[in-house]
């Protein structure tokens, strides 16, 4: 499985004529980690809501904030729904295991690709070729807790804190370019109930995400990941990235 590619860019570090950077790793925060990311692997289905906040510089350089609620819904190793409404306006990702298709609700236009049969395979190859975001895809990864200690330089517990009256453990990773914070539930088994990126390296923009809603092991019907384009939608076409 290839390792995260959406949120979290590699730290590279040479072994060769710099001094290596020491790693501050706390134990507790690991396990944390890979208590949430065992609770997510052994899921065979998944539905939840995910709340974000996404800030982009506009021609002047001034910070505006763009909003989106999206629900996600996994269902084996072969299946994602996602619909999203926001500032950016709604749209959807259906994923039946053998073709991916974006549709835009709006514009009444859609997309149909040929995709691989895994669910994560082809989140990385929508990303890679097309650019296509798939909102908290990393918390799905089985490698998540491998991938945050090697991207980071410093994990830390700081502790409980409380967020919508649910304890959650508060978890900090930080490198040269990025402070990522992550809040795990005591209430839902550990599984996520915010995360926060802020790009340290892009005037401190921020990503944050608060999960809600979560539905462990429903019963999705098989036609919830279908798509089947509506009256008069128009099919387009996309290149992929040079």
């Amino acid at each position: 499985m290839k390792k995260n590619v959406l949120l979290l860019p590699l730290l590279y570090i040479s072994l060769f004529g710099y001094a290596q950077e020491v790693k501050d790793i706390d134990s507790t925060a690991i396990f944390l980690l890979d208590k949430m990311a065992n609770v997510i692997g052994d899921l065979e289905a998944v539905s939840f809501d995910l709340d974000n906040s996404i800030d982009k510089l506009d021609a002047n350089k001034n910070i505006v904030k763009h909003y989106a609620n999206s629900t996600i819904s996994f269902s084996g190793p072969d299946k994602l729904s996602i619909r999203t409404e926001g500032t950016k306006g709604r749209s959807g990702f259906y994923y039946d295991g053998s073709y991916m298709s974006y549709y835009n609700y709006d514009e009444n236009n859609y997309i149909t690709l040929e995709a691989p049969e895994s669910t994560l395979e082809m989140i990385d190859e929508m990303h890679t070729d097309y650019d296509f975001q798939f909102p908290a895809a990393d918390f799905f990864y089985p490698t998540f807790t491998d991938d945050m200690m090697e991207q980071f330089t410093s994990i830390k517990f700081l502790g409980k804190k409380t967020i919508d009256n649910e304890e959650c453990y508060h978890i900090m990773a930080t490198n040269k370019d990025l402070n990522v914070q992550i809040w795990v539930s005591n209430k839902t088994f550990l599984l996520p109930k915010r995360f926060v990126i802020i790009y340290k390296n892009k005037s401190n923009l921020q990503v944050e995400s608060t999960f809600s809603n979560w539905l462990l092991n429903p019963n999705i019907p098989d036609a919830v990941f279908d798509f089947l384009a509506p009256p008069n939608a128009r099919l387009i076409s996309i290149l992929k990235k040079s």
